[in-house]
């Protein structure tokens, strides 16, 4: 028994709707913003330091992205911050957090070491941190969290981001 061809037509648009409903275009905007990091990464000078994208989440341990000059952000590394030399700038504040999402430059360099962290039930790089200049408070947006803006603090509490 063939189906009549108004149930074949039916169900090609019912597919198409989802299938397109799903993707996702992003706002000129932030696509101008994504062009221009990309831009500033670009031109960032080779040197003896790190790009650090703060990350925090109250019930991790991690400190947040890491990346050398002139690498995009896909590339950056989740790291755990071993402070024996130079304490974070917000626990150096004692305000833990308080620089969540912030930009800085970042002077030292990976240990080679690997530490557990509980909360995730991952492994990450440790990055013995000497020194730090914060580059910006309101950096451009690297998350799809951020592009979206959709997500509240509830649905991103136990999820781990990674940037684009």
């Amino acid at each position: 028994m063939s189906r009549p061809a108004p149930f074949l037509l039916a169900s090609n648009l019912l597919f198409g709707a989802l299938f397109f409903g799903g993707c996702e275009t992003v706002p000129q905007g932030i696509q101008q913003a994504r062009i221009e990091m990309a831009q500033r990464i670009a031109a960032e000078p080779a040197g003896d330091y790190f790009i650090g994208r703060r990350y925090y989440k109250p019930d991790f341990k991690f400190w947040g992205y890491v990346r050398r000059p002139g690498q995009p952000w896909s590339a950056a590394q989740l790291v755990m911050l071993n402070e024996k030399q130079k304490l974070a700038p917000d626990r150096e504040q004692l305000s833990f957090g308080s620089d969540n999402n912030y930009e800085y430059k970042l002077y030292g360099s990976f240990s080679g070491d690997n530490v557990y962290e509980p909360a995730s039930n991952s492994i990450y790089p440790e990055f013995t941190l000497k020194g730090y200049e914060l580059i910006s408070t309101n950096p451009s947006p690297i998350f799809k969290s951020q592009f979206r803006g959709k997500a509240t603090a509830a649905d991103l509490r136990y999820m781990v981001e990674k940037p684009e």
